[in-house]
């Protein structure tokens, strides 16, 4: 299990699971669903994703060891209504994570894409299964082209990183506690 220095929180990100090379942290945090080993507020971290998702199961390309790749599981067991436009909230966690550490200005394009200058930086990808009206599990999964210096031939036109735009180099851990701490610190807001 790996340790996050500046997590303040109870339970987000407390039991945490780091992979040098994994097929995709959202497909692990399933399996572990499925297999029922894993608890609420787990993340599992990956240095580099061979077949990382997108939304509406596109691929999500990531230069190796580079970007931040990772993905939560919550167990809220709450109406679904109190997640509506829950996307959206992560997607604002996130930029004022990198305004307030960073002094960096990240754009917003819904439903979950994170840009800079109209060119994709980030996604999120919020995946639930119900009973009923009520959400039981909640995996949020969340990929940035932080430090990444090259960008795919494919999608260089309307993809590119936060090391390319601004030249500066994000710790993607300090970035990944805070998002743990700030989400933690929403969910008990929202009385989830």
């Amino acid at each position: 299990m790996y340790k996050m220095k500046n997590l303040k929180t109870n339970y987000i990100g407390q039991k945490c699971f780091y992979y040098e090379q994994i097929d995709s942290t959202q497909k692990e945090i399933w399996r572990r669903i499925a297999n029922n080993k894993i608890d609420n507020g787990t993340i599992i971290i990956a240095r580099n994703q061979s077949s990382a998702i997108g939304t509406h199961g596109r691929n999500w390309y990531t230069e190796k060891n580079n970007n931040i790749a990772f993905s939560i599981v919550l167990f809220p067991d709450c109406n679904i209504d109190l997640l509506n436009n829950f996307t959206f909230e992560i997607a604002e966690i996130l930029v004022s994570i990198f305004k307030d550490l960073y002094e960096i200005e990240l754009d917003i394009k819904l439903p979950n894409d994170l840009m800079i200058n109209g060119k994709k930086v980030g996604g999120i990808l919020t995946e639930t299964k119900l009973q009923g009206n009520n959400v039981k599990v909640l995996v949020i999964g969340v990929g940035i082209n932080t430090n990444e210096k090259e960008t795919f031939d494919e999608i260089k036109n309307i993809s590119t990183s936060i090391e390319n735009e601004f030249n500066v180099e994000i710790d993607n851990y300090r970035v990944i506690g805070e998002f743990c701490n700030r989400l933690e610190n929403k969910l008990i807001c929202k009385g989830v």
